[in-house]
């Protein structure tokens, strides 16, 4: 999607932190927003904030709930007609290590940072099919989608956000014939408020959250890098350079991972090729401007 001016973005999570860089971004671009918080202070902040803009129009929605979700995006579409980009950007901290024997916390966590993705999709990207215009979906995940996070319960999130990466490479495919593209978001440190200080006891990683937060990025930054994935249809938006050695480094391991002398039956490997070459016509769709 080249053009921005006019037309409506949807944005979760969009009251504070990524989303709020994004919603700034947007509206730099000439675009309508609709931010979706489900935190009380954070909308009321939001309102307070966009008050006189007529640009900008709040809701409070839980993602995890598809019916608050599902009427969010009617409201979306009755104050601004359309929606044309869609941002599953909500997501909450914590949920607890793998191991962990309760459950309440992990299905929390889950059910926002991943099945607040699926409820996103699911309910708005037939609404941005069905008006023809094409657009454009991003769905947040994290780096902690690609590379392990070793914080202390964070099991839940990196499930999640590992998830959220399948699941958007497969929307991308399965997408791009109307023309919509996809992109997956995978920010690192940046300035919001999910990261629960108080629950690091060690002094050293304690330490260490400090100094990144004291140099993490501006959201406003992050948000001219999403408008620019946009605009490029970028398969993944990646923001944070210093993590492009260890990517390197996990690809290698993959890599080396593989049989080096096993013979590949003709079928096996026919098969393997005409997915790929399916994949590679899906990618090579062209979006609607």
């Amino acid at each position: 999607m080249k053009h921005f001016a006019g037309r409506v973005a949807f944005v979760t999570g969009g009251a504070s932190g990524i989303g709020s860089g994004m919603v700034h971004s947007f509206l730099r671009e000439g675009m309508k927003v609709a931010i979706v918080d489900y935190n009380p202070s954070h909308v009321a902040e939001a309102r307070q904030k966009y008050a006189d803009n007529g640009s900008v129009h709040v809701i409070q929605a839980d993602v995890g709930d598809r019916e608050q979700v599902r009427a969010a995006a009617i409201e979306a579409i009755r104050v601004f007609g359309k929606i044309h980009v869609l941002c599953n950007n909500a997501g909450v901290g914590g949920g607890g290590n793998a191991e962990d024997p309760d459950f309440d916390a992990w299905d929390r966590a889950m059910n926002v940072n991943l099945g607040g993705v699926v409820n996103g999709v699911k309910i708005i990207a037939p609404l941005i099919i069905g008006h023809g215009d094409g657009g454009h979906i991003v769905n947040t995940a994290s780096m902690a989608a690609i590379v392990p996070n070793p914080l202390p319960g964070l099991g839940a999130y990196m499930t999640a956000k590992f998830a959220v990466r399948g699941f958007t490479e497969s929307l991308r495919i399965s997408i791009a014939h109307h023309g919509i593209g996809v992109s997956c978001l995978c920010p690192g440190g940046t300035r919001s408020r999910i990261i629960d200080r108080n629950k690091v006891r060690d002094p050293q990683t304690q330490k260490s959250i400090e100094d990144m937060l004291a140099n993490a990025m501006d959201p406003m930054e992050l948000g001219t890098m999403v408008v620019a994935g946009i605009r490029n249809n970028a398969p993944y938006i990646l923001t944070h350079a210093e993590f492009r050695d260890e990517v390197r480094e996990i690809h290698a391991e993959l890599d080396a991972a593989f049989p080096r002398d096993q013979h590949v039956p003709p079928g096996r490997a026919a098969f393997e090729e005409y997915r790929r070459s399916i994949i590679a016509r899906a990618r090579a769709q062209p979006v609607k401007d």
